[in-house]
């Protein structure tokens, strides 16, 4: 099985390919694609969808791995993350490449077995995991890996995939009962009210 992974960005967007056989990973390819500022934000999607759409038709992948975006403080970041996840989405679509997605939180607790791991752990567990000499560069490439890691070992041939109930701009089903992704999004709703009840009680006194 082939996987394709994909850790969305219009600055830079890292891709990892990974190869499946049996309880063994190995990868096929890695990269960043980066866009220049100075375009114009259209053609920026434009290159992004066409590099996605070689990759694809370069391997071959039998899943697509895409990293889901789950929040971000800079509002403006996340609109132009999902804008070219959004891209992403289309080109696998539009090759009928099975999609599968996966939050931040859960890549990391699948690759580096902690959902708090930083860049660096997360680097050097894709590379003890894929047998490389040396972690990947750059970190979105390395991201890529590890989103293509997580789809790969995750994946059962033959059951569906869905998305969480929480997750409106999944690209499959939503499934009833609360997932990994339903419990992330709650526990950090929890601790953002946690932390702000904090903040309101210091200020009263």
């Amino acid at each position: 099985m082939i996987v394709l992974g994909i850790d969305p960005g219009t600055a830079a967007l890292g891709y990892g390919v990974i190869e499946r056989t049996g309880g063994s990973l190995r990868m096929i390819d890695v990269g960043c694609v980066v866009t220049s500022p100075d375009l114009v934000f259209g053609e920026r999607l434009r290159i992004i969808h066409d590099a996605v759409t070689e990759l694809i038709e370069t391997h071959r992948p039998t899943l697509m791995g895409v990293e889901r975006l789950f929040f971000s403080k800079n509002v403006q970041t996340a609109f132009a993350v999902g804008q070219a996840r959004g891209v992403v989405l289309l080109a696998a679509a539009q090759h009928r490449v099975d999609l599968r997605e996966a939050t931040p939180n859960e890549v990391k607790v699948a690759v580096a077995g902690y959902g708090a791991a930083d860049k660096e752990q997360v680097g050097r567990m894709v590379a003890t995991i894929l047998g490389l000499a040396a972690v990947p560069t750059p970190d979105d490439a390395a991201d890529a890996l590890a989103v293509a890691i997580t789809v790969a070992n995750r994946e059962r041939i033959g059951e569906p995939a869905h998305a969480a109930v929480l997750d409106r701009s999944a690209s499959a089903p939503i499934q009833r009962g609360e997932s990994a992704y339903d419990r992330a999004v709650r526990e950090a709703l929890a601790r953002e009210r946690t932390i702000a009840g904090g903040g309101r009680r210091a200020a009263d006194e």
